[in-house]
């Protein structure tokens, strides 16, 4: 009999649907350097993370991927200021000391004239990186990672223990440092600033790996990547096909950014990476036969959530495909960035999963009480 979900019925919605969801934003907002449009997508990721996150601790992680988005906002702008290429831009904001290099290191400077063209620009680029950081913190904030670890192909299981702590880290590493922090306040010790961040970021640092490693070890411990009773030539076939396919869906991905690269070439290899990526996951399936314990549906809210990611990612390539003068605003000469329509709109179309999204199951937190008889 099949299971009927109404959307009004609280449930976990399936992780790979939040990262589908989450890597559309992504790549929507690597093709463009727009502020207003990188904020657009920030403000996006944020509002559906605030409307669908649940109460455990790793759906907290969405405020420390926004912070480290700041941090390399800054760092990028600082970085040109004292180690920028050659000086663009009329607008002279100020002059740093600079050290003279050698003539076999031209179009590099260490201080010299900071320019407000050069800053925008870095500002414009470190943005980028920040809202893809805020794409990657919705999806951790979002999907259940162990939940996600489920769906694994079968050909990838012996990469299970790396994706195991890699995946957990970052969820552990917020989970625990809230837990320091509230340990601190306890203690009567102050939580924030500099000198609670240095006592406080090594058992943070430690405490996290240690829960990632252990998980991995107990999943090692009970079978997790076994290969079954597969002879040594196909575990090296499936290995050669997914290396095979990765390497050449690399080389086209590279080749359809790349402007300087002939699409010819990049097509073909895409499609050849995918087919073989496919075949192995495909055979590597086979040899690793396993069941899982109540399975994360598939249905109309995991669909709905997938193509709204998918139509934000097809805007904003549509739009640079279509050399929209938005995607990519001037720097020299410096004006204020224009909002294209299509993008902005396929943008909003982002905000769905808010709405159409099942509600998650929300813990009971609160401290029971004992009744007496």
């Amino acid at each position: 009999m099949r299971t009927v979900h109404h959307p009004g019925i609280a449930r976990n919605l399936h992780p790979g649907a939040w990262w589908l969801w989450a890597l559309g934003l992504a790549t929507a907002a690597s093709r463009t350097t727009n502020p207003l449009l990188l904020a657009l997508v920030i403000a996006v990721a944020g509002f559906v993370v605030a409307a669908r996150r649940s109460t455990a601790p790793w759906a907290h992680s969405f405020t420390a991927f926004l912070k480290l988005g700041i941090a390399v906002v800054v760092i990028r702008v600082i970085f040109q200021s004292f180690f920028g290429a050659a000086v663009t831009g009329r607008t002279v904001l100020f002059t740093l000391p600079e050290i003279p290099l050698p003539a076999w290191m031209q179009g590099v400077r260490i201080g010299g004239q900071v320019t407000l063209e050069a800053l925008a620009a870095a500002a414009y680029d470190g943005l980028r990186l920040a809202a893809i950081l805020c794409c990657v913190g919705a999806a951790n904030a979002l999907a259940n990672p162990r939940r996600l670890l489920t769906h694994l192909p079968g050909a990838l299981y012996e990469l299970g223990v790396a994706v195991v702590v890699a995946m957990t880290f970052a969820p552990q590493l917020v989970a625990d440092a809230a837990r320091a922090r509230a340990a601190r306040r306890l203690r009567g010790q102050p939580d924030r600033g500099l000198r609670a961040l240095r006592a406080t970021v090594v058992p943070v640092l430690e405490g996290a790996l240690e829960r990632s490693l252990k998980l991995a070890a107990a999943m090692d411990s009970r079978g997790y990547g076994r290969t079954g009773e597969a002879s040594a030539a196909s575990r090296r076939l499936t290995s050669a096909l997914v290396l095979g396919g990765m390497l050449g869906m690399c080389v086209g991905v590279y080749g359809l950014l790349d402007t300087g690269m002939t699409r010819t070439l990049a097509l073909p290899a895409l499609g050849i990476g995918v087919v073989a990526a496919a075949g192995g996951l495909l055979l590597g399936g086979r040899r690793t036969p396993r069941t899982t314990y109540r399975p994360d549906p598939w249905a109309l809210p995991e669909w709905c959530v997938t193509v709204s990611g998918v139509v934000v990612a097809a805007g904003f390539v549509f739009a640079s495909l279509s050399a929209d003068a938005g995607i990519l605003p001037s720097t020299v000469p410096l004006t204020f960035p224009p909002l294209p329509t299509i993008p902005a709109a396929a943008a909003l179309c982002g905000l769905a999963p808010a709405w159409l999204a099942p509600p998650p199951p929300q813990l009971d937190l609160a401290p029971r009480r004992e009744v007496a008889a």
